[in-house]
């Protein structure tokens, strides 16, 4: 059962409840004594409390009660309209125990505020309660609540198990394409990258001038077997288990410094959790940007800046290359793939040069989270 602000239909209820029993206990032909004018104000306070039925439940059902035994008590023989919504609202919550309990005191406390309010006989006390509280209204509100609560629950759980089919589905997929991957490609490019390391080692050995086409057959193996790699550990992450998250990044930063790169790391704010996509793509960001940056941009430093801010994740990470905005590359495959992620969670993804040189990413991740 959803909670939230009250809305307007929930006011739209409320006041409709209000005036019926209002109109119904001015029909009763009361006089205008503060006792009745109490009783008045029980009525309509009585409707009005269940315009925050869906937000407080229990407090409503509470209030609804109290309010009927008080205008029985007062003298007004009008059915207890509210308290019926009031449960049907406390169960279709799930707070059964407590609309039972609740319902067992007024079924109790409704013929001794009608004893209080001048009856001396306690058969007419008694059916005057069951006036204003019949068990069956009583029994069909509850029911009715937990028959929606039930459905409610039941769509959830499909919906659910759609999700979590879909998802398992999605990684048998991925399993099966990183398999294919690995057994038709990752055999062929290693037997060409042994083949040109070998054929390279073996003409520096005799003295003989390396072909240029030779050592970009090589130089293309290395590369093609870095990316296969890193294309089945992507392949091969799990949503249920990630291997990689911003607990890592700390690792990527480490082997940046291991190849020459001066790379910082910063990070501000306050840490909190994150959801489990968010966590992995923060870490594809800072992965693939530091790789490009080692092996495209000629760079000499490089910074990574991860910012936890209530509602969301920002990450910047800059480095001194030579990119400019006049020889802006081409976003290859790794771009194209982060910048695919960013979008799917519902962030934000900037990868350009920057006027003064050297190249920015820049992305901001939702999180679900409010200050």
């Amino acid at each position: 059962m959803s909670r939230g602000r009250i809305g307007v239909r929930d006011w739209a209820i409320a006041a409709g409840v209000a005036a019926i029993l209002l109109v119904t206990g001015l029909s009763g032909q009361h006089s205008a004594t503060n006792l009745d004018l109490l009783g008045y104000a029980l009525l309509v306070a009585g409707g009005l409390a269940l315009a925050a039925r869906r937000w407080a439940p229990v407090p409503v059902l509470a209030v609804t009660g109290l309010c009927a035994v008080g205008y029985q008590a007062a003298g007004f023989d009008v059915p207890a309209v509210a308290y019926l919504f009031a449960v049907y609202a406390a169960v279709r919550a799930g707070h059964r125990t407590i609309t039972v309990a609740a319902s067992v005191i007024m079924l109790a406390a409704l013929p001794l505020a009608a004893l209080a309010s001048g009856l001396h006989d306690t058969g007419e006390a008694f059916a005057q309660a069951r006036g204003v509280l019949e068990l069956a209204w009583l029994i069909a509100a509850g029911a009715a609540g937990e028959a929606l609560r039930q459905a409610e629950r039941r769509a959830d759980e499909a919906e659910r198990t759609r999700e979590e089919t879909a998802r398992r589905r999605a990684n048998e997929e991925r399993l099966h394409i990183a398999r294919e991957l690995h057994d038709s490609l990752t055999h062929q490019i290693s037997v060409i990258k042994v083949q040109a390391e070998v054929a390279v080692h073996l003409a520096r050995k005799r003295g003989e001038q390396v072909p240029e086409a030779l050592l970009a057959i090589r130089e293309a193996g290395r590369e093609a077997t870095r990316e296969l790699r890193a294309t089945l550990e992507a392949l091969r992450d799990d949503d249920t288990t990630p291997p990689h998250g911003l607990d890592h990044v700390p690792e990527l930063v480490q082997r940046a410094r291991a190849t020459g790169l001066d790379a910082t790391l910063t990070i501000e704010g306050q840490r909190h959790d994150v959801p489990a996509a968010v966590d992995r793509t923060a870490y594809r960001i800072v992965q693939e940007s530091l790789t490009n940056i080692t092996r495209h941009a000629a760079a000499a430093t490089a910074s990574v800046r991860i910012d936890y801010r209530p509602d969301a994740l920002a990450i910047r990470v800059d480095d001194d290359g030579k990119a400019t905005p006049a020889t802006a590359p081409m976003p290859g495959v790794g771009l194209l793939g982060m910048r695919e992620r960013v979008t799917a969670l519902g962030g934000r993804l900037r990868a350009e040069p920057r006027g003064e040189g050297g190249f920015t990413v820049q992305a901001e991740l939702p999180v679900g989270r409010t200050s």
